[in-house]
């Protein structure tokens, strides 16, 4: 059990055995196990100290352990001192940044170490090169979200954010004008194919990226997601509340008419949530270590005889190198 947790908060027996349906793929994937990997390489390399801008990963209890480790997570540069103390290295989380917070690390002379997923820098590749060729950029994503942030301050004066049909419906832009969209990495794939309809509708000419802009690890979790909802009398979606591809799997259990749980780890489950159930699915975000995903069986295991099967729809190959800068501390 890890640190985190101590015994499991469900206590209470379920009458019968539960049948546990585990989907396939789940938990961390490339980026992110890119991103940590490169926190922990840093810490261990780093003459000063480590600070982390942002969440490295939108998961409590991975940024808890880093933590302890010595990672300093800070909102954002103004946070360090400055000087900055001698050695210190910022690690720019998994969710990539702007341009200008390039520029004002650059500026203060920090040692930067770059853990934007390879996904997400290609998003950000696109929407300057359509930019630059004179396109409107309409950007679907999540207002406030780190990654859409980032995004939409590589070129902020072309684009614009959108989140439903309504908004596309709603911008005001004159006739002609040459229009291209992108995506959030970790969107909703039934929603998004509404908002790219209604772009479409719209404009007619609508420039896309050359090859899907959610990330396979997004769209394999749903896929293994929708493997499954259909048994299942519950979904427990384990991952945190700033995670959006963990809200995405939650959503998307529950527009199939499933009640669908998101957790942190086992002592979030409630045990009303498991009365009269036979089946019970799990599946965990990008960003959720695999272990708490064995916690929360453990947990299952607590109140009942469980029968756990494991139903995968993809496996999962992608590797992505360390960040150069990581390399070479």
């Amino acid at each position: 059990m890890s640190e985190f947790f101590g015994e499991p908060a469900v206590q209470e027996p379920v009458a019968g055995e539960l049948k546990v349906l585990l989907a396939s793929p789940r938990s961390f994937c490339a980026g992110v196990e890119r991103a940590i990997e490169a926190v922990e390489r840093v810490l261990d390399d780093a003459a000063g100290p480590v600070y982390v801008r942002k969440q490295i990963v939108h998961n409590k209890v991975v940024v808890a352990e880093l933590q302890q480790k010595g990672a300093i997570f800070v909102e954002d540069l103004d946070e360090i001192p400055e000087p900055a103390p001698p050695g210190a290295v910022v690690v720019f989380s998994a969710h990539g940044v702007s341009p200008a917070v390039r520029a004002c690390a650059h500026e203060r002379g920090l040692r930067v170490v770059d853990a934007t997923c390879p996904l997400v820098a290609k998003v950000h590749a696109e929407a300057a090169r359509f930019a630059a060729r004179g396109d409107t950029v309409v950007l679907i994503g999540h207002a406030g979200h780190e990654e859409s942030e980032g995004t939409l301050g590589v070129a902020p004066r072309s684009t614009i954010l959108v989140q439903t049909p309504a908004d596309v419906a709603a911008l005001d832009l004159p006739e002609g004008t040459p229009v291209s969209y992108l995506t959030q990495t970790t969107l909703a794939l039934d929603e998004t194919a509404d908002v790219i309809e209604a772009l479409r509708a719209r404009f007619p000419a609508l420039g896309q990226p050359p090859s899907e802009d959610i990330c396979y690890a997004t769209t394999n979790r749903q896929h293994a997601v929708q493997a499954i909802v259909s048994e299942c009398d519950v979904v427990l979606v384990i991952g945190s509340r700033n995670s959006s591809n963990s809200q995405r799997l939650v959503e998307l259990a529950e527009r199939t008419g499933t009640p669908a749980h998101l957790i942190d780890g086992p002592d979030d489950i409630v045990p009303e949530w498991l009365s009269s159930v036979s089946t019970v699915g799990i599946t965990a975000g990008a960003s959720a270590p695999p272990r708490l995903v064995e916690e929360v069986v453990d947990a299952l295991r607590v109140l009942a005889p469980i029968t756990l099967v494991e139903r995968s729809v993809a496996t999962e190959t992608v590797r992505f190198a360390l960040p150069k800068q990581a390399r070479a501390l």
